[in-house]
Formats: structure tokens, sequence, C-alpha cells
């Protein structure tokens, strides 16, 4: 694999190129009932998402559960097909005539599932998991057996103890290791790791973040990391996106997003996060209500129906992804809200 500081042949466009960019992503499902089985609503699951990944960094996604994130995952690696929108990896548009293929992009994007269990083959011991993928695209299978106990010592397992159990008999966080070895076996550059710890308690969870990080400085790895853990976004990623009701309300640097929140849904979410210091106890709930139905979701700012700043314009129109009009922070931190007073997180004087 190529490692930090090597030049990678197949970077086409240079650090300054990013490895992906998303493009006005979609995707609506039907829901069908009735005696004929027709179309009787649509879910709205991602509307309108588009972001970019640098090279070298950690993308981390939030939101609540049902706010599009695993869906948008499963759209960047093709598993189900979006409605619409455009994927350019390394300049290179997925699937278009002189573009990439999705077989191509695939060897450069792998991603990790939360359950690690179910992801593994029952049937098969640890380095058969690990070396079957590369053998498939054409290693000869002395050479794939021989990189799969490699990567098993650099995910921290011993090959001598661990390279012919099965999956039943691991733990969560050895199968996780399994899992991450197993997706750096194509040597991909981009890895989605989606809720990949959440299902770990937290001492195997800490461990395996922190080989995550040594991962990507050793391999050069690129991560989009979706998680409902704000603490665990916050230290792995170098910038965040906040999504809410499948689309994005709010994106930037993780310290401009965990210090001065300009969306007043990424407020309540970071207001929610419990503290150890007894003096710093919420009382009051910073969010009430439940999500809109993703059936039938309001028009506009798709917040507004849960939000105290709300005015007509919030109505009217989608509000674009923006830089903040309070302040003159990073370029990058940008915020979908047309309120000052919201971005400001203002209180309000009046009911």
């Amino acid at each position: 694999m190529a490692k930090t500081g090597a030049l990678d042949p197949r970077d086409r466009g240079g650090k300054a190129q990013p490895l992906l960019t998303v493009q006005n992503l979609r995707k609506h499902f039907p829901v069908r009932g009735g005696v004929l089985n027709r179309v009787k609503a649509t879910v709205h699951a991602v509307d309108d998402v588009s972001f970019s990944v640098r090279k070298g960094e950690t993308l981390g996604i939030v939101g609540e559960s049902g706010c599009g994130k695993s869906t948008t995952a499963r759209l960047l690696m093709q598993l189900i097909a979006p409605d619409e929108g455009t994927l350019i990896f390394d300049g290179d548009e997925v699937g278009a005539t002189g573009g990439i293929s999705v077989a191509a992009m695939r060897r450069q994007m792998q991603m990790v599932f939360q359950d690690s269990y179910s992801s593994l083959n029952p049937r098969m011991t640890m380095v058969d998991s690990i070396a079957y993928a590369p053998h498939m695209h054409g290693v000869p299978k002395r050479r794939a057996y021989e990189e799969a106990e490699s990567l098993l010592a650099q995910v921290g397992l011993n090959p001598q103890q661990h390279a012919r159990r099965y999956p039943h008999e691991m733990s969560g966080g050895q199968r996780q290791r399994v899992n991450i070895a197993r997706a750096l076996a194509l040597e991909p550059r981009l890895v989605i790791l989606d809720e990949a710890v959440s299902a770990l308690d937290k001492s195997v969870e800490a461990q395996v973040l922190n080989l995550l990080r040594e991962l990507k400085a050793r391999f050069d790895l690129t991560y989009i990391f979706i998680s409902h853990d704000l603490n665990v976004v916050e230290y792995v990623s170098d910038r965040v996106m906040v999504m809410y009701l499948g689309q994005v309300v709010e994106s930037g640097p993780v310290e401009a997003i965990y210090r001065q929140p300009r969306h007043p849904y990424t407020r309540a979410l970071l207001a929610s996060k419990p503290s150890m210091d007894p003096d710093k106890r919420t009382t009051a709930m910073p969010l009430t209500g439940d999500p809109p139905n993703p059936i039938d979701p309001p028009s506009g700012c798709r917040f507004r129906t849960r939000c105290s700043y709300a005015r007509d314009i919030c109505a009217a129109a989608i509000p674009p992804l923006a830089p903040p009009m309070v302040d003159d922070g990073p370029a990058e931190h940008l915020v979908a809200c047309v309120v000052p007073e919201a971005q400001e997180g203002r209180v309000l004087t009046h009911a």
C-alpha cells in the first residue's frame, strides 16, 4: 500500500483537487400499498446533497437517526442507485463516458459497516475474508494470503492466533478490526466508516479509533466518518457535515462547528451532549418535538417546524448552504439558514 509521503500513481489531480465531489445527490424511496401495490407516497431520504472530501482529511457526518447519513454512504458506494446526482472521483465522473467506472471507483473506495458480525461470512476464516477480494482481482493466492496476514498484524491481531478463526470465535472489537483490514486489502484511497464503532464498548471503541488514526497516517487514507456520537466525531474529524431530514444544514471545520455553530439544529445537537461536569448539566431540553415525516417534509427549511426563530421566509424556499451572515469566519463554514438571529443564537425577547 502507498505510504505517507510516497507519490501515489493513482493521484491524478494533486492535493488541491478533492478526492470525492458530490453534486445534487438525491434518493427518494417509493411507498407502495393497496391491492395493486401502487406507489402511494415517497420517502425523501436524501434531497439535493452536495459536498466534497479533500485528500487526506476526515469528513464527519452527524445527525439524528433517519436524517439520511447511512443512505448517503450507500449512494456513494453505489450500493443503491441514486435518483439524481453526480459523483466525481479525483476529477473523473463516476459512470460517465470517459470517466471512471463504478467497479474502478469501488477498488479505491471501501466501506466498513456497523454490524461487525453480519459483515463477515460465517463460513470463512478471518484470513479467507481478507484475502478473498484481492485474489478475485488477480492477486496470486499465496501472495493474497500473505498480505492478509500482514494486514491482520497491522490492525493489532496476531495472525498466528486469529487468522484461522471464524467470526463466532472473535469478539466484536476483533471482528471490526478484521473488517477494517478487509477494507484495506484492495489498497483504497477513501474509506467510508458507517457507525463503525457505535456497537463497541467504550474501551474497545477508543482502541479502534486510535487504530483508525494510525492507519490513516500510515497508508495516506481519506475517511468519511458517519456517527451519531458527537464526541467521537469531534475527536476524529477535520471537517463536519450536519444533516437533518435528508439535507445538509451546516458544514465546516470541526473547530468552527463545535465552538461556534451557526444553525439552530447544530446548536441543539451539541447542547444534547452529556457532560461529566455536574455544574454544566442540561436542565432544559435543547430541542422539542419529533422530526417531520420524511414522506411529507415541510416546505422551505425542513427544521422550521421545530425552530423558535422560524419566519415566513423560512417556509417560502429552501435556504441555500452559504457563509454565515453574522461573522467573517472560515470561508468553508457554510450554513443553511436565512435568519441572522438564528445564526447568532440570540435569545428571543418576544413570544
